[in-house]
């Protein structure tokens, strides 16, 4: 392990207007740098910056069509790692009195996307009933049971076999503090 790599690493994300990019880009898509500076309150010309030292690191990946660049999280790894930074930062003790923003963090924990796959409360239950039905183990870490293999094929929904993404594993969400599915099968859910 080399300490210049995490210290870099670590450096890309210990910025409030980075950490706030790549909390946005959880939700999956691809946003245009404008979109992004508007949510994190920057001026576009700050975004731009920040999403080329980000992009630069590995953490974002860029994609043009046009004139709009479009960034996203670069990969599944990369959303892992913001996802469970966030987790470690203890819930804020004094949210904003806004309706607006009151309503703004029900909805985020009531249900979201995680990258590609579900989180909040919503993705939660879903990997309790799983678990309760006995289509997904979670005492050795998260695996589908062979009873979740033919649950998801009479389901319709396609597993994809081989690659390097892990059928299934356990993602901890950020608001519920609890492990949510995660890998082809989450994403494919």
């Amino acid at each position: 392990m080399d300490a210049r790599k995490i210290a870099a690493l670590a450096a890309l994300l210990a910025d409030d207007t980075r950490a706030a990019v790549c909390l946005a880009l959880l939700d999956g898509r691809a946003w245009t740098a404008g979109e992004l500076a508007r949510h994190a309150r920057v001026a576009p010309s700050t975004a731009s910056g920040h999403l080329g030292k980000l992009v630069a690191g590995g953490l974002l990946a860029e994609e043009r069509q046009g004139r709009h660049r479009y960034v996203r999280l670069a990969d599944e790894r990369a959303a892992g790692l913001v996802e469970q930074l966030a987790s470690y930062t203890a819930p804020d003790e004094e949210p904003s009195g806004s309706l607006r923003a009151a309503s703004a963090r029900t909805a985020m924990a009531r249900g979201r996307t995680c990258y590609d796959h579900l989180a909040g409360r919503l993705g939660i239950a879903i990997t309790d009933a799983m678990t309760g039905r006995g289509l997904l183990r979670r005492d050795t870490g998260f695996a589908l049971t062979d009873d979740g293999l033919d649950w998801f094929r009479t389901a319709g929904i396609p597993l994809p076999r081989g690659g390097r993404r892990p059928l299934a594993r356990a993602c901890l969400d950020w608001t519920e503090r609890r492990p949510h599915l995660a890998g082809a099968a989450g994403a494919e859910l």
